[in-house]
């Protein structure tokens, strides 16, 4: 009597829909994250007064002003992002093994709009909002998009688990130069966080021309948020030479993957920051292209945050190639 061949205990691939989901919660987020920038650049944040999550105390708005509009609508896509993340964890959870790298991105998801929620309540509550001078609000801010940052990182994370093929498990991969991917994404961050900062302050001291903006820079005078504003291209640029390093050793490093065209991605997306950033100054941060370059970061923090993950977390040895 013959053995009988015992297959290989094989792991149900979530399905394309749910892919297509967490995809698009990323996206809508983003979208939510750039309304959330228009309030800020328009000085909307005190839109609604101090009360918070009702309007001006009320839920219909009668004859609203704009930056009430447009405040409002930011706190109505916001409630909707929270259930959109919820359904994606409790999807993900359903259509997802124990041990799923996406389930642990997903719960991630949830507590870091859970944070998010709170901190944009405290923001209301503190009036740290509109062309609030406040000393807390440069550091709230900056706490404020760590924390956004994080969330683009773990839904990003979410839907990249959930369309791998291999290396998704917990127990079936292993970290490779860890220390690499976490000190780009570092990195990154604090150049998000300066210039938010350089965002406040142009927000808040608008320069009449180019020439006033280089002036109130180097003036000894001027606040400390448009003194600030030198540090956000200084670190940028030193930010890129590492990043240019990076996706070197990514396309030329032997992996899992084939990483060339995610890191020719990312160095389109990181030459673009440029260019945005040049007309930035160039033409005094006009809100539009404040946004435009909002969305740009996002976009480029989302594909270096898959880079890393490729980078840093690989199928075990012996896991078949995708």
């Amino acid at each position: 009597m013959s053995a009988t061949a015992i297959p290989m205990q094989t792991h149900r691939l979530p399905s394309p829909a749910l892919q297509r989901f967490a995809w698009g919660v990323l996206v809508y987020f983003i979208a939510v994250i750039l309304w959330g920038g228009l309030v800020r650049a328009t000085g909307s944040g005190a839109g609604c007064g101090e009360h918070w999550p009702l309007c001006n105390g009320t839920v219909m708005q009668h004859s609203p002003r704009a930056d009430t509009m447009i405040e409002f609508t930011h706190r109505i896509t916001s409630g909707i992002s929270f259930f959109s993340v919820v359904a994606l964890l409790v999807w993900t959870f359903a259509a997802t093994v124990r041990g799923h790298l996406a389930r642990a991105a997903a719960v991630a998801a949830v507590a870091f709009t859970v944070i998010e929620a709170a901190l944009g309540a405290f923001l209301v509550k503190l009036g740290l909002t509109a062309q609030s001078r406040s000393p807390l609000r440069a550091p709230y801010l900056a706490l404020h998009l760590t924390n956004t940052l994080l969330l683009l990182a773990a839904l990003t994370l979410t839907a990249h688990f959930l369309g791998r093929r291999t290396g998704f498990m917990r127990n079936k991969v292993r970290m490779t130069a860890p220390f690499v991917g976490i000190a780009s994404l570092t990195i990154v961050l604090v150049v998000g966080v300066t210039g938010s900062l350089a965002a406040l302050g142009d927000t808040l001291f608008p320069p009449s021309s180019l020439g006033a903006a280089f002036a109130q820079d180097l003036s000894s005078t001027s606040e400390w948020l448009v003194r600030w504003r030198w540090t956000h291209p200084t670190v940028a640029f030193l930010a890129s030479v590492f990043l240019i390093w990076l996706l070197v050793r990514a396309a030329q490093r032997r992996s899992h993957w084939d990483n060339r065209a995610l890191s020719a991605l990312v160095l389109i997306l990181l030459a673009l920051q440029y260019v945005l950033g040049i007309l930035d100054v160039a033409f005094l941060a006009p809100v539009w292209l404040q946004i435009l370059h909002l969305l740009g970061a996002d976009i480029l923090w989302a594909a270096i945050v898959v880079l890393a993950a490729r980078l840093t977390i690989e199928p075990a040895e012996g896991e078949a190639r995708a």
